[in-house]
C-alpha cells in the first residue's frame, strides 16, 4: 500500500520546477570550478563533477520527462509545466550550462594548467618525437582492438554503449570488395585510456597528457587502408538508465534486476553529444538513427565528456594545486577507548563526518564481529562500495556463528551490481539477507547490535543521515551517533522486524518513520510553530536537506511564514518553494552552500517554546521520500549533542559567506561579498574538528 500526498491546493506560479531547480545547482558547482581562490586542480574537479551531474540528469531526469511525452502525458506537476514545454526549457539551459563550462575549460583552466606544467597537447602542436611515441602506442594498444565497423546491408549500425566514445567517419573510395560505403564507425574499447601520459622527457612540461580522441582522429586511416577519410567525429550517446519491471510479475528481485541490467546500457537515447567540428550532414544521421531531434544535440567546443579528466587531479603530484590534506578527528571520549561498547553504554556518541572520523563505524563493526558476547548483528545499506571493510566485517560474523541480518537495497540506483555481489557473498557466509518491502527503498540507516551483558541482553545502534560507504564519508558532510538508549534501541528493532517480517506498523516512541509517520510529523511540528507563532510567542525552523519538493510541507511552511515563524532553509539541490514572496514567504529563506565536500546531512530544528527539538534524518523532504521510501527521522537527546548539531549542522552554515541565496524566481545570488569578511562553515569545522594531514 502506497502512502500518497495530500493535493496541493496553491496555486501553480507559487512552486519552481523540480528540474529547473536542479540545473541551478549545475550552476552553483560551476561557480566553484570559475572560482579563482579554489586550488587550480579542484576547479577542474568541479568542471568534471557538472558533466557527471548532467550525466545522471538526463539519464534518469530527461528520461522521465521524455517517457512522460512518448506516452502522450500532457498532466504537469505541482509548477504546471508540460511535459513538452519543460523538454524545451531544459535544452536551452543545459546549452547555456555547456556554453559557460567549456568557455571556462578552453580560456581558463587549461591555460592555468598550462602555466604550471600540466599540458593537454592538442594534434597540431606534437613536435616529431611525441608524434612518434603516439603513433607507436597507437599502433601497439590500440589496433589490435579497434574494430571499424563500415556501414552498408551486411554491417548495420552497432549497438553503441551509453555513455561510450565513439567515431563516426566520413570515408570516400572503394574498399578490397568493391564495396562503396562512405560511413564508417570506430567504438573506442573501455580497455583503452581516455587520457594518455607522454613520458617524461627534457625540456617537456612534467605533466604533458593526450586524449585518445586526438590519438584516434590523427591516425584513423590506418583503420581503412585506400580510403580516404574525408572526416572523423566524436559522439557520444546516452541512455535512459532507469530500470523497467512489472512488479505484479516479479518472483525473484535479483534474478529480474540481474536481467535488466544487462539490458541499461542500451535504453532508449535521450542525448547525442558531438564535437563542434561533426558535420552538419553526420549530425543529422545520427540524430535519426537514435530518434532524437535537434534540441537533443549537444555541441562542444572540445572533447565530448569531460568525466574523463576527473582523474586528473589525482595524477598530478602537486599538493599546493589541491586542497591541502587532513586527518578527521575523534569525540574526545573515543580518543583512548578500548572497549567501544563501554563508552557508547556512558553516553550518546556523535560523529560529524568528514571532519570527525568513521572509523569508530567500522571499530564497532569489527568490535560486534569479534566479541562473543555480541549474539546479532542487524544493518540496512544502501550504497556501501565494491571493496568494502563494513561488508567484510558483516560475512566474519556471519561465518563466526552470529545472527547476521541485512537489509540491502537492491534498487540503489547505479549500485544495484555490487549490491547484488554482496548479497551472494553474506548468503555464501550464512548471513540472513533481505531486501527490503516491495515497493520502498530501504534508504534508512541504521545499524544494530544486540550483547549479551550481566544485566540481560542490551542493544547499541548506530543511525546515520549517509551511507555506509567509508569513501564517501571522506567527501560528504554527514551525522552519526551511537547510542545505547534502551527506546531508541527498541525502535530500531521494530523497523528491522517490520522490514524483515510482516504485521502492522507499531507506534515507535522516538523515531519518525516513512512511508508512516514522517511526513506528518515534520508537518506537525511546523504546523506546532505556527500556532506558537500565533500566540504571540517567539517560533523558528530551521532545517537543512538536499532537496525540498514535497507540495504540503511546501504549503506547511508558506502558512507558517504567514503566520510570523522564522525560517531558515539550507537547500544543497532542487528546491521547489519560492522564499521572500510577499504575503506568501516573506519570513522564509533558503541558501545553498557548494563547497570542498559534498552537504548532505539533513537536519531538523524546531524552537518548539525554547524546548529546541533537533531530529536527524536519512531523508529529504522529497514525495520519493516522504512516501515511497523506508527513511528514519532520529531526536538528538543528550543536551550536549543538541548543542553541537545546531553549532556545527546550523548556526555555521547560515553565517556562511560563500553560500547562495534564492531569490523568489527560483534564481540564486552569491552572498559573498568584499564587504563581509570571509566565513567557510566546512573550514571552520575542520579547524574546529580535524587536524593537518
Amino acid at each position: 500500500m502506497m502512502f500518497p500526498p495530500k493535493k496541493s491546493s496553491h496555486h501553480a506560479e507559487q512552486f519552481i520546477n523540480r528540474e529547473l531547480s536542479l540545473l541551478q545547482f549545475q550552476r552553483r558547482v560551476l561557480a566553484q570550478a570559475a572560482d579563482k581562490t579554489v586550488p587550480l586542480l579542484e576547479r577542474l574537479r568541479f568542471l568534471c563533477i557538472v558533466s557527471s551531474n548532467l550525466d545522471e540528469f538526463f539519464e534518469i531526469r530527461v528520461s522521465g520527462i521524455r517517457e512522460q511525452i512518448r506516452l502522450g502525458s500532457t498532466s504537469s506537476g505541482t509548477d504546471g509545466i508540460p511535459p513538452t514545454e519543460l523538454l524545451t526549457l531544459v535544452s536551452a539551459e543545459v546549452h547555456k550550462i555547456l556554453a559557460e563550462q567549456y568557455s571556462l575549460l578552453n580560456d581558463d583552466i587549461l591555460p592555468a594548467l598550462e602555466n604550471e606544467g600540466v599540458v593537454f597537447l592538442r594534434r597540431g602542436l606534437w613536435d616529431d618525437a611525441q608524434s612518434a611515441w603516439i603513433h607507436d602506442f597507437f599502433r601497439r594498444e590500440a589496433i589490435p582492438v579497434l574494430t571499424p565497423i563500415g556501414l552498408d546491408p551486411a554491417h548495420p549500425f552497432p549497438r553503441v554503449f551509453n555513455k561510450s566514445l565513439n567515431f563516426a567517419v566520413e570515408l570516400e573510395g572503394r574498399d578490397a570488395f568493391g564495396r562503396v560505403s562512405n560511413t564508417a564507425i570506430v567504438q573506442a574499447p573501455r580497455t583503452l585510456p581516455r587520457i594518455i601520459r607522454l613520458p617524461d622527457r627534457p625540456g617537456q612540461p612534467p605533466y604533458t597528457f593526450v586524449f585518445l580522441s586526438s590519438v584516434l582522429h590523427t591516425h584513423v586511416d590506418e583503420l581503412f587502408d585506400g580510403m580516404h577519410v574525408q572526416g572523423c567525429y566524436q559522439f557520444r550517446v546516452t541512455r535512459n538508465s532507469d530500470l523497467f519491471f512489472d512488479e505484479e510479475e516479479v518472483k525473484d528481485l535479483r534474478a529480474v534486476l540481474k536481467g535488466e541490467l544487462q539490458q541499461r546500457h542500451f535504453g532508449d537515447a535521450v542525448r547525442l553529444e558531438v564535437a563542434d567540428n561533426c558535420s552538419a550532414e553526420m549530425a543529422d544521421f545520427l540524430l535519426q538513427h537514435f530518434k532524437l531531434g535537434r534540441a537533443d544535440l549537444y555541441a562542444t567546443p572540445g572533447i565530448v565528456n569531460l568525466v574523463r579528466m576527473m582523474q586528473v587531479p589525482d595524477w598530478v603530484d602537486r599538493p599546493e594545486l589541491k586542497y591541502p590534506p587532513f586527518r578527521p578527528g575523534l569525540p574526545k571520549p573515543l580518543e583512548h577507548q578500548r572497549d567501544i561498547f563501554s563508552v557508547i553504554r556512558k553516553q550518546d556518541i556523535l560523529l560529524h563526518h568528514p571532519f570527525q572520523s568513521f572509523t569508530p563505524v567500522i571499530d564497532l563493526l569489527r568490535a560486534g564481529a569479534d566479541d562473543p558476547q555480541v549474539v546479532a548483528i542487524k544493518m540496512t545499506v544502501y550504497r556501501t562500495g565494491t571493496d568494502s571493510v563494513l561488508m567484510e566485517h558483516l560475512v566474519r560474523a556471519a561465518q563466526k556463528g552470529k545472527e547476521v541480518t541485512v537489509v540491502l537495497e537492491l534498487m540503489a540506483r547505479f549500485d544495484e551490481e555490487a549490491n547484488i555481489t554482496w548479497a551472494n557473498r553474506l548468503e555464501e557466509a550464512g548471513a540472513h539477507v533481505v531486501y527490503g518491502v516491495f515497493g520502498y527503498k530501504v534508504h534508512a540507516k541504521l545499524l544494530m547490535f544486540v550483547r549479551r551483558e550481566p544485566e540481560g541482553l542490551r542493544r547499541y545502534v548506530h543511525l546515520g543521515t549517509g551511507n555506509y560507504h567509508p569513501r564517501t564519508t571522506r567527501f560528504y558532510t554527514d551525522f552519526g551517533l551511537l547510542t545505547a538508549n534502551e527506546e531508541i534501541g527498541e525502535d530500531v528493532a521494530e523497523v528491522f522486524k517490520q522490514i524483515t517480517g510482516l504485521g502492522r506498523a507499531s507506534c515507535l516512541t522516538h523515531l519518525w518513520q516513512a512511508p508512516f509517520t514522517l511526513q506528518p510529523n515534520v508537518v506537525a511540528a511546523i504546523k506546532n510553530e505556527t500556532e506558537i507563532a500565533r500566540a504571540g510567542r517567539r517560533a523558528r525552523i530551521v532545517a537543512k536537506v538536499n532537496a525540498l519538493l514535497e507540495p504540503e510541507t511546501i504549503e506547511a511552511l508558506y502558512e507558517a511564514s504567514q503566520a510570523g515563524v522564522n525560517i531558515d532553509l539550507i537547500v544543497r539541490g532542487p528546491c521547489a518553494l519560492r522564499p521572500g514572496v510577499p504575503g506568501l514567504s516573506e519570513n522564509i529563506r533558503v541558501r545553498s552552500l557548494v563547497g570542498r565536500f559534498l552537504e548532505h546531512h539533513r537536519i531538523m530544528c524546531f524552537r518548539a517554546d525554547g524546548e529546541n527539538r533537533v531530529y536527524l534524518s536519512s531523508a529529504d523532504w522529497m514525495q520519493r521520500n516522504f512516501f515511497r521510501r523506508i527513511e528514519i527521522a532520529f531526536p538528538v537527546l543528550d543536551p550536549r549533542l543538541k548543542r553541537r548539531v545546531i553549532k556545527e549542522g546550523l548556526r555555521g552554515y547560515l553565517t556562511d559567506t560563500q553560500a547562495w541565496d534564492m531569490q523568489p524566481d527560483g534564481h540564486y545570488r552569491h552572498k559573498n561579498s568584499r564587504r563581509i569578511p570571509p566565513r567557510s562553515a566546512q573550514n571552520m569545522l575542520l579547524a574546529e574538528l580535524a587536524t593537518g594531514g
